[in-house]
């Protein structure tokens, strides 16, 4: 059997010559370490796009467009439709013009008092909530301000209000300011984020609007 002839060595343009097998060695190990390192940039550069379509995905699903204003209620109207069901005078005050409310309603606690709510938005756009109990306790009215602590006192519309001023302190939430006060049966509580002089503006609305319609009861 006639074997075929040694294939002759590669000659290299660089060096002018065939290369030696120290040379072909190494030319081959360095075309392999250049084809891994190109393997891994590729695969970084997908596991990247993975991970950004995953990001995209997320954003898609989690994320959602702000949720429109709520539209301003007619409390005054609804209260007289609400008056029967509570037997008492509700808070609909009438106020200048800039006042708003975006809720209302009459709801029955777990304990059994049965409550009037608006929710009031200001003229310089801050929050106050109005809830008035009907025969309610002082045990209602501390869990209406999650148990704040009253700081003074102040006459409004011809009544005694209970001031909780808790504006220096950290974290609270929609009771950064208060006012109670009684009329008849009713415990009326406000709460909110507004400066005291818009406190002011609707307790004294309040106050007058109360008295004048228990006088007439």
């Amino acid at each position: 059997m006639t074997l075929p002839p040694d294939r002759p060595a590669r000659v290299v343009a660089e060096l002018g010559r065939p290369e030696t097998p120290e040379e072909t060695a190494a030319r081959k190990a360095e075309a392999s370490r250049k084809h891994r390192a190109n393997q891994s940039l590729i695969n970084l550069v997908l596991a990247l796009l993975a991970s950004l379509g995953v990001v995209l995905v997320l954003v898609l699903v989690v994320v959602r467009p702000d949720q429109p204003a709520r539209q301003p209620v007619d409390f005054v109207g609804d209260a007289a439709k609400s008056q029967s069901l509570v037997g008492a005078p509700l808070a609909a005050p009438r106020l200048p013009t800039g006042w708003s409310a975006n809720d209302d309603g009459v709801t029955t606690s777990a304990d059994g008092i049965t409550a009037w709510t608006i929710g009031f938005i200001t003229p310089s756009a801050q929050f106050i909530g109005l809830k008035q109990g009907i025969d309610a306790n002082r045990t209602w009215v501390s869990n209406a301000l999650e148990r704040a602590r009253a700081t003074g006192t102040d006459s409004l519309g011809g009544l005694e209000w209970t001031v909780y001023d808790r504006r220096s302190e950290s974290d609270t939430g929609n009771i950064a300011y208060a006012l109670t006060t009684t009329v008849g049966r009713s415990s009326v509580v406000l709460y909110g984020t507004a400066e005291p002089a818009e406190f002011r503006v609707l307790a004294a609305a309040i106050a007058a609007q109360l008295d004048a319609e228990g006088k007439t009861k």
